[in-house]
């Protein structure tokens, strides 16, 4: 079980960073939002950007966990696995521009080498949490799955640094799930 505090820090994280951005964020306001002392959120934890990570995580891990675990019937693996995919590619998607903003990671080389940290320990997650996935786990050997992951990821990233608009990232995940995906899964399912 966690810790009290380290709880009141996220969820006063997710609720600071959601409403006014990360970069707007200080880690002033986050101990006053979560009651605490702002020594007690260095106890636990050595930076914001360490914060931000955490609730990046679980959030992610969160719904990763629910959209793996829905009784979706889909008609094939090749079907399931597309639309899985799909589905954790907006999640992750959504929740960098929600807590972080894509225009910040744009313009600033901290968040981009953060970024590549949080680039890494998704696809860790994503890669540990599709191999427990009855359905998924004992169908596709590792080394498949862990292609298809990292390969989307990385198309799904890149949206954040050539999109402008919302219009652009609409366009950018259907040309995803018409174009590239289809062959993504069944280089995967080969």
């Amino acid at each position: 079980m966690e810790d009290k505090g380290v709880i009141a820090i996220k969820k006063s994280a997710r609720d600071l960073f959601r409403k006014y951005g990360y970069n707007k964020t200080s880690v002033n306001e986050l101990a006053k939002n979560a009651s605490i002392a702002k020594a007690t959120v260095y106890k636990h934890f050595a930076s914001k950007e360490l914060i931000l990570h955490a609730v990046l995580m679980d959030y992610i891990q969160d719904n990763v966990y629910d959209i793996l675990n829905k009784n979706v019937k889909e008609k094939d693996l090749a079907t399931f696995l597309a639309n899985t995919i799909l589905r954790v590619s907006r999640v992750t998607y959504t929740v960098c521009n929600e807590f972080v903003g894509w225009e910040f990671i744009r313009v600033s080389a901290n968040a981009q080498e953060y970024l590549k940290t949080l680039s890494d320990d998704l696809e860790f997650l994503l890669l540990r949490s599709f191999m427990q996935n009855d359905t998924i786990g004992s169908m596709i050997p590792e080394e498949r799955l862990n292609f298809l992951i990292k390969t989307s990821k990385n198309i799904v990233f890149s949206f954040a640094f050539t999109a402008v608009t919302e219009a652009d990232v609409r366009k950018n995940f259907i040309s995803f799930q018409k174009e590239m995906l289809p062959y993504l899964v069944q280089a995967t399912l080969l």
